[in-house]
């Protein structure tokens, strides 16, 4: 187990290196004057060559790409991701802030998708096509075909049109204030654990449709077993480690893909400080969050594979 895990590590690290050199070169690539940033336009018209070339050199932008990034790479690997660009921040305080909320969409989406999607997985698989199973996959269908920004804002509008609903301004942590901080994140965890319980429905209901064809299924119907007895025991278990791997990704796409659905409930989560980071060119504060959503997203899927044994142990990682 541990050299299986220490094998995986090896290989995140060359993709997540990769990830960073990506974005790093995408930001520098964007048009425009980065001292837009900080400085009026007018500003920066009237200002002299020395006084231009002092203020690149104070904020690191006169060395080469190779050192910037080899600057910024460095101190990452220390733990110190630097300060915002435009605010003066420190960067760490902002994604613990604003991660425990964008972490908490995650993870409430996906307790959405299960609660929801496999149910209606498993009905479908139990009742083929009955009316149940027709219902299923037209709902699995629509929701899979629904953008999630689209969506949301359907559900905001409606909100704020029929109830004069408006989610609370302030940032809210859970240990802070936990109704203030449920109502900030249920609207985008629903959004986004309706789309994932579309996925994890058709996972489920084909993943049982190829298992019920097994001998061992056969075998325990034909022994007299109760119908409940053999999904539950026989069927599900084995059903289960496809369903398991799909909530891993879904997982991984929900803490870094939720930037769209934030931005249209204006979430103070990390995909709205993405998001403003970009249109800010603030450079340093969108390198450090697509690193940590790429740390996220190999550490998902590393425990997915790690969960598969102790699910079924016919399964060993070495």
């Amino acid at each position: 187990m541990f050299k299986y895990i220490a094998k995986r590590l090896l290989i995140a690290i060359p993709t997540i290196f990769g990830v960073t050199i990506l974005i790093f070169l995408i930001m520098r690539a964007l048009p425009g004057d980065p001292l837009s940033v900080f400085l009026d336009p007018s500003q920066i018209v009237l200002m002299s060559d020395a006084e231009r070339a002092s203020i690149m050199a104070e904020l690191g932008l006169d060395r080469s790409l190779v050192v910037q990034y080899g600057k910024w790479a460095g101190n990452a690997l220390k733990g110190n991701l630097g300060t915002s660009f435009l605010r003066g921040d420190p960067i760490s305080e902002t994604i613990r802030r604003r991660g425990a909320i964008s972490a908490e969409i995650g993870i409430l989406s996906i307790m959405i998708a299960w609660l929801l999607g496999l149910p209606v997985g498993i009905l479908s698989a139990m009742r083929p096509n009955s009316m149940a199973d027709g219902i299923a996959s037209m709902f699995s269908v629509l929701f899979l075909a629904i953008p999630g920004f689209w969506l949301g804002l359907l559900i905001v509008l409606g909100l704020i049109h029929g109830w004069g609903y408006h989610a609370p301004i302030l940032s809210s942590q859970l240990w802070q204030d936990p109704w203030a901080n449920f109502q900030i994140v249920i609207g985008p965890a629903l959004v986004l654990g309706l789309a994932q319980a579309a996925f994890i429905a058709r996972m489920a209901r084909s993943s049982l449709f190829e298992v019920f064809r097994e001998d061992y299924v056969r075998t325990a119907r034909a022994k007299g077993m109760r119908e409940s007895v053999v999904l539950f025991r026989h069927a599900l278990p084995n059903a289960l480690l496809p369903v398991i791997t799909l909530s891993g990704v879904l997982l991984g796409f929900a803490l870094g893909g939720s930037v769209t659905i934030e931005r249209a409930f204006g979430t103070p989560g990390l995909g709205n400080t993405l998001i403003n980071g970009a249109i800010d060119r603030d450079t340093t504060m969108v390198q450090s969050i697509v690193l940590i959503y790429s740390m996220v997203f190999v550490g998902m899927n590393l425990l997915v594979d790690i969960s598969y044994s102790y699910i079924d142990p016919r399964i060993r990682l070495d």
